[in-house]
């Protein structure tokens, strides 16, 4: 799992609630989302393993739980599309979510794409096949963050505007040089920033959590320019930036490669337990992942298991084995 993917999946936990209203805005009228949702990443890899999927593609997909006003169940396939590339078979993927999930369940699913890049646009919102008579047609939910202007997110009221504002940062690297990059940048990234803590209406977890977003989705080519950008958040937030050790969750994958000697000992310790992920050649990366996860941060081993892709067992095995609380 890389660092978009790990920021990505962060994000649409802490914030699911608004992004369902800024798609859907009228959709407290059906759903009970104050009731709580339930993410069930594991299910859904159980029903699309990773190796089915063509290796250029990289994605966030979450399958989430919510309930009807009545109490009555739904099932919700959250897709975001985080590639870089016109995926011509990405129709026909969405309809094999809908139709193993359907299966599995036996409930009403409803989709979502969201599409980060200009080749999103030419992603068609349907899946259709026909044969002598006998048609399909699958038809989904489609975001394109393109289609809103900074000045349109600006006056939202809504955390999910800010994330998609951070990611049409993205849009930024097409510039060459370093020097225009970063200042262009740098002011995007104030911008954002100081929305975020005068609109007064975000909690601060929700504030946190599109920091870090922010800080990491697109970074500065220069270290200066870096030191630049806390120094003015440190006085927009009068010293009490929130960026911190959570920030270390989406910088973990960079820092891997200067634990090597980490790596070695986990490898050796937990030989025998996780033969499964060595097979799949996830081990290394996972361990010190999952390490770094128990070791700087609060979350439960469930949120780490889910954040890392891997099982309950996995986590607790690490734990034990460095004696981590």
């Amino acid at each position: 799992m890389g660092q978009y993917d790990i920021l990505w999946k962060g994000m649409v936990e802490e914030i699911f609630e608004d992004l369902m209203r800024f798609i859907f805005p009228e959709v407290d009228k059906e759903l009970d989302i104050r009731r709580g949702v339930e993410f069930l990443d594991k299910e859904l890899g159980e029903m699309y393993p990773g190796p089915e999927k063509p290796i250029q593609i990289r994605e966030v997909d979450k399958l989430v739980k919510v309930y009807l006003k009545d109490g009555e169940e739904r099932w919700m396939l959250l897709h975001l599309e985080v590639q870089g590339w016109n995926d011509p078979g990405f129709s026909k993927r969405m309809f094999q979510y809908y139709y193993r999930i359907l299966c599995k369940f036996d409930r009403p699913v409803s989709a979502i794409a969201i599409f980060t890049d200009r080749a999103g646009r030419n992603i068609r919102d349907r899946f259709e096949d026909h044969c002598l008579g006998t048609r399909v047609i699958y038809q989904y939910n489609t975001l394109s963050t393109l289609d809103y202007t900074n000045e349109q997110l600006a006056k939202s009221d809504n955390p999910f505007a800010m994330v998609l504002m951070v990611v049409k940062m993205a849009e930024l690297k097409k510039i060459e040089n370093e020097n225009e990059f970063d200042v262009l940048l740098l002011e995007q990234k104030i911008m954002i920033a100081r929305l975020l803590h005068e609109k007064g209406t975000f909690s601060d977890s929700k504030i946190k959590a599109i920091e870090v977003f922010l800080n990491n989705y697109v970074t500065f080519k220069k270290p200066e320019t870096n030191r630049i950008f806390r120094e003015r958040i440190d006085q927009i937030t009068d010293k009490k930036n929130t960026m911190g050790i959570v920030e270390q969750l989406v910088q973990i994958k960079a820092e891997e490669a200067k634990e090597e000697g980490l790596r070695e000992g986990l490898e050796q310790g937990l030989e025998k337990g996780l033969e499964q992920g060595r097979s799949e050649g996830r081990e290394n990366s996972s361990v010190v992942f999952v390490h770094n996860l128990l070791a700087n941060t609060e979350f439960s081993t469930d949120k780490i298991a889910s954040l890392a892709n891997v099982s309950l067992e996995f986590v607790n095995k690490v734990k034990e084995k460095f004696g981590l609380k």
